[in-house]
């Protein structure tokens, strides 16, 4: 396919106009570790099992922090690893300043916090502040009396006053937000599973515990925190009725976000993070409304440093909120390409960005946004990764796409340890068989259990991850697609990872330089520019699988190629899924 001629006429453009750098004035920087850091999210149930148990642990993620030095990276953000009876893998937490007992012990903590900071990594927590477990002790106690001190801990609504509003559970088999308690004859609210009863913030004295077990966390020395579920701590607890028609769009009124959202982070910031030097906080703010996103990083506000959002996961491979079909090969980069440059356009002088591609609630990057075929799996992961790295905002890498790890596809609802794909599953089971059919299928390609899969260290049993037999199923394709495998491979996914890194690291354009959308139009190529006190790079990406014709000469005279994903360097054509970074001379 012929690139558009706007492209070529842009790239001439930046080669006649390019100017010495005596001829520019450095750009301020506000210069801050969390946006120059690489992030690295590790899933701690499956990266490393040290004692045969089939489950990842600390001693194991102790073991493999050379290997996590090496990537290049600056911090982790660990998913959560205090005491839980895990019927949401970690996220309904039965006690915030315990380790959970698969996960090890505080002494392994400790141990793994220690040689993380030898190695100049920083660790970021995975804070759930909307809701405990139901087995934590406020909870127990909580329903032992309407009396009881930590009663306001949670919201209730006594049974007397007849049904509570309408209100979705998105984990609850029934879709019911609200769990009959017979003890008290009252109902409790659980947003997510009945085993995750929503935490009352507007109890100051919760407030105030939750504070004390970030003091308890900071005090042993993490760097920040990633905020689960943030926005629906602050309810309108007048619980006004949903309408009939209610839609995704008036999630936010309904659920959360509410105006008292912005007192609780604020005083979370006096009160504990600003006693602190560089703590970093991102929340996870895939419901604050785009218009809204400012009111929360704006450093003028002191409330969170940054959010990650799931727009381009909207708009990639399904309807947003996970709703509807999966669309194969819906190659979606235009709307990709609109939503990079509203956000970093709106964060231009203030608030800083996030972008990644997986996360434990996503599938695999490689599968989604890629081709994990055999031809083309390692140029478009190695394609992925480019596209994080080149952006004005803080990647977010998820362990495993840095070996190009796939989607397992499950075929059967028995293969699936996902709490929410479980029970989707059986809420269309009772429906019908055709639905219920249809689901799988979609599963196949969006199920976070994808993403969950134990990681591949090498083609030995069980991929090297555990002796004992692993909590999930480890994809087949491990004898190939391992980290061994790819050490060993100077042209592997992985090492392409490395150089990268260190690129960025070395190269400040690659975080604070202005970005520029080129060709915004084209529906195949993702090409921009990264600019910084007179120096200028222009990054291509082919999106697809079919060769891009560029006739450029210019570009051969006037440019260096800095890196590119194939072994013979980019000429005139963007070959299949090819990435290549330009340096303007």
């Amino acid at each position: 396919m012929k690139t558009s001629t706007s492209l070529l006429l842009v790239l001439l453009l930046i080669g006649y106009t390019n100017t010495t750098n005596a001829q520019k004035k450095e750009t301020p920087i506000d210069k801050k570790w969390w946006k120059e850091a690489i992030i690295y999210q590790l899933y701690p149930r499956s990266f490393q099992d040290s004692n045969g148990d089939g489950v990842g642990d600390l001693k194991g993620i102790t073991q493999r922090l050379d290997y996590l030095q090496s990537l290049g990276i600056d911090a982790i953000w660990l998913n959560p690893i205090c005491a839980s009876p895990n019927d949401d893998n970690g996220y309904d937490i039965s006690d915030y300043k315990a380790i959970m007992k698969e996960m090890g012990t505080m002494a392994d903590f400790d141990e793994m916090l220690a040689g993380m900071k030898k190695r100049n990594i920083k660790l970021i927590m995975d804070l759930v502040v909307n809701h405990s477990s139901d087995e934590h002790q406020w909870f127990i106690e909580a329903k032992k009396s309407r009396d009881n001190k930590y009663r306001n801990y949670y919201h209730w609504w006594p049974a007397e006053k007849g049904t509570p509003p309408k209100r979705f559970s998105i984990f609850d088999e029934n879709s019911d937000a609200w769990r009959y308690e017979p003890n008290t004859n009252s109902y409790y609210l659980h947003y997510f599973s009945r085993k995750q009863p929503d935490l009352n913030w507007e109890n100051p004295q919760l407030r105030q515990e939750m504070y004390d077990i970030m003091k308890f966390w900071l005090d042993k020395g993490v760097s920040g925190f990633r905020l689960d579920a943030f926005p629906f701590i602050a309810k309108d607890t007048n619980w006004p009725v949903m309408p009939a028609d209610f839609t995704n769009e008036q999630f936010v009124r309904y659920y959360g976000a509410d105006a008292k959202l912005h007192n609780y982070l604020r005083e979370m910031n006096e009160v504990i993070l600003s006693k602190y030097k560089d703590v970093y906080t991102v929340g996870e703010g895939g419901v604050i409304p785009f218009q809204k996103v400012m009111d929360f990083v704006d450093e003028d506000r002191k409330e969170i440093n940054t959010l990650y959002h799931d727009e381009i996961a909207n708009i990639w491979g399904r309807d947003a909120y996970d709703v509807g079909a999966y669309q194969v090969g819906r190659n979606n980069v235009l709307g990709m390409k609109e939503i990079v440059n509203k956000w970093d356009k709106k964060m231009e002088s203030k608030g800083w960005n996030t972008l990644y591609f997986t996360n434990h609630d996503q599938s695999r990057a490689v599968s989604r946004y890629g081709n994990d075929s055999p031809e083309f799996r390692e140029k478009s992961a190695k394609m992925l990764y480019t596209f994080l790295l080149t952006q004005r905002a803080t990647p977010y890498i998820y362990n495993g796409d840095e070996i190009g790890m796939t989607n397992i596809r499950f075929k059967t609802a028995a293969e699936y340890n996902d709490l929410q794909t479980r029970n989707t599953y059986n809420q269309l089971i009772k429906i019908s068989n055709a639905k219920a059919a249809e689901y799988l299928l979609n599963q196949q390609e969006l199920s976070r259990d994808n993403s969950r899969t134990p990681m591949q260290w090498n083609a030995t049993k069980n991929a090297g991850f555990t002796t004992g037999n692993p909590w999930l199923t480890i994809n087949k394709n491990y004898t190939t697609v391992n980290v061994e495998a790819n050490s060993k491979d100077k042209n592997s996914i992985l090492n392409y990872a490395k150089k990268l890194a260190k690129i960025r690291k070395e190269n400040p354009i690659f975080v604070y330089g202005k970005l520029e959308i080129i060709d915004p139009a084209n529906p195949d190529v993702f090409a921009y520019t990264r600019e910084l006190n007179g120096k200028k790079i222009i990054v291509l990406l082919n999106f697809t699988s079919k060769t891009t014709t560029i006739s450029a000469p210019l570009l051969a005279q006037k440019t260096t190629q800095w890196i590119g994903n194939y072994p013979t360097p980019f000429q005139k054509e963007l070959r299949p899924y090819e990435s290549v970074i330009l340096k303007v001379n």
